[in-house]
């Protein structure tokens, strides 16, 4: 009867969500490389040095693949970066991070890095505020969640504890298969997974309005949406859940002194197993014969043999730039063409002479306009840098010595859509910068202004250095499309569990990125970079037998 119950679309569906949930089974792994023969072989190039890149290009190369890199910036990381300004080093992105008993840290640990990062563990899960209120919510301690949000909402008590406990068994229900590393039933995982399973088809604003129905309440349950870059209506409530309720559970952490100790670190493994990162090229052409990959042709002319090509760069920029359009499937591309670019940001990183640790309350604090999740979403997308949310980063409330004494480092962040951009993009590629800059400084000097209105008064007075980055920026050191950070949007039709594959129909061509599977963050790219090199290791082992 339960076979009957279950159809090929949702057989399909469980088969991707296990895939994209279970780890590595090191026994076929090993087994798949002893059945491949000399690595020699398998030459693999991975375009672009971004989180997922690296992370596939380092189990690779542990593994005696020759690997090379190709990155047209001149460091690793991609948006796991840092730059220097004067006497300040500015974290291009990260504020926090799920990096403990979970996925990503046995992922680290994998790769013999995680003893080697310096984990900081945030003062806050997360801190926000709107006109009428401001909750900051503690760390690994989702009991005290509950009370705390109980006080503010007494008559939805129940709703809380309900919504929070459902979050925390998703996200304990896709650890566990994720510990299982193969050894599941697919017809019986509705029964074995009940939580994951009944979620798969639920938006988050399902989920809120399951539990709760309080309208000021919703918004502070889906208060970390933008994390994920859509509005309750539209983002994946599985997605949503897995990536809180693991925060809630295991904590949040910054990499000390900054992300960019990741990046070196993925980047020094495949380096000291013998694989190469080019900086300062980009790949031009991906060549294909007979439907499988043969190399790559990079800029200056040279051409790179490969057995694999593993791209970090966005899926569009792949499918559509890269690779001669005769060789890719027409319903893959339809396909790439209905999934739309993440939101992108517009960020303001502020040197300060003045020393504010400890006398400013909260680490990030999220901002809200008070009218919504769906309506801060719109103030986004069109550019309302005026009336949409954003967010105030001290980073010296992290750990003393983030900044030298009598400074302070700050970063101002609003999620923006492409659109407010658009107009200025022709020219801004040509090198034609005025009216841009202009706009610029028009909204770093508004963000500001809020900041100091809303957290940090005398703010404009204290600002030694200033920089800005907008979704023009995103696109100059990325390539992502309209500039994106979470690569493609976690839409209902896009999400983890239908999420596209990292193996695409070019036999040898794989994806390890955001715009892949599972999806954005660090937590998701790493994840990405650990799926596709167990789906090559498959592959190749396969080939043989």
């Amino acid at each position: 009867m339960l076979n009957k119950r279950i159809s090929r679309r949702s057989f399909l569906t469980l088969s991707t969500m296990t895939a994209a949930s279970l780890a590595l089974d090191w026994k076929k792994i090993v087994a798949y490389a002893a059945s491949m023969g000399p690595k020699s072989n398998y030459p693999t190039v991975i375009i672009g040095a971004g989180l997922g890149g690296l992370c596939c290009g380092a189990y690779l190369s542990r593994f005696g693949i020759p690997v090379t890199v190709v990155e047209q910036h001149g460091i690793p990381g991609g948006y796991a970066t840092s730059f220097d300004r004067g006497v300040f080093t500015f974290e291009v992105s990260l504020h926090g991070t799920s990096i403990h008993n979970n996925a990503t840290a046995r992922i680290l640990k994998d790769l013999g890095l995680l003893e080697k990062l310096q984990l900081i563990s945030l003062p806050e899960a997360f801190h926000f505020k709107t006109p009428t209120l401001e909750i900051s919510v503690p760390q690994r301690d989702p009991g005290a969640v509950i009370q705390l949000l109980a006080k503010h909402f007494p008559y939805e008590k129940e709703g809380i504890r309900g919504f929070f406990q459902e979050l925390l068994d998703i996200a304990e229900e896709t650890d566990k298969l994720h510990q299982k590393k193969g050894k599941f039933f697919k017809y019986i995982f509705p029964i074995q997974y009940r939580k994951m399973w009944k979620v798969r088809n639920k938006t988050l604003v399902d989920l809120l309005n399951q539990y709760v129905k309080d309208p000021a309440l919703k918004d502070v349950l889906a208060f970390n949406w933008g994390y994920y870059g859509l509005p309750p209506s539209k983002l994946s409530g599985f997605y949503y859940a897995t990536a809180l309720g693991d925060y809630l559970k295991n904590g949040s952490y910054y990499i000390k002194p900054r992300s960019q100790e990741l990046s070196n670190a993925l980047a020094k493994s495949i380096e000291t197993s013998g694989g190469k990162i080019l900086y300062g090229n980009s790949v031009e052409k991906i060549l294909v014969k007979d439907g499988a990959v043969q190399g790559v042709a990079i800029s200056g002319g040279k051409v790179l043999p490969a057995r694999g090509v593993v791209s970090n760069a966005s899926a569009l920029a792949t499918f559509k730039e890269m690779l001669p359009l005769d060789v890719v499937p027409a319903d893959y591309l339809k396909k790439l063409n209905e999934y739309r670019p993440s939101i992108s940001s517009f960020t303001v990183w502020l040197g300060l002479k003045h020393e504010l640790r400890g006398r400013i309350k909260g680490y990030s604090i999220g901002i809200s306009s008070g009218e919504g999740a769906e309506a801060n979403y719109q103030y986004c997308m069109k550019g309302n840098v005026e009336r949409g949310p954003f967010s105030v980063t001290i980073y010296d409330n992290l750990f003393e010595g983030y900044s030298r004494p009598g400074k302070s480092t700050l970063m101002l962040l609003f999620l923006t859509g492409h659109k407010p951009w658009r107009k200025f993009e022709a020219d801004y590629r040509a090198g034609r910068k005025k009216d841009y800059y202009k706009e610029k400084a028009r909204w770093t000097d508004i963000l500001i202004r809020r900041a100091e209105k809303e957290l940090i008064p005398g703010l404009s007075s204290m600002i030694e250095v200033k920089e800005s980055a907008t979704p023009l920026t995103n696109w100059r050191f990325t390539r992502n499309p309209e500039g994106a950070i979470y690569g493609f949007k976690q839409s209902m039709d896009n999400a983890y569990m239908k999420r596209l594959d990292n193996r695409t129909p070019i036999r040898g061509l794989y994806l390890a990125s955001a715009w892949g599977n599972p999806g954005g963050g660090f937590t998701g790219v790493l994840r990405s970079g650990e799926i596709t090199f167990g789906k090559m290791m498959e592959d190749w082992g396969a080939d043989l037998k």
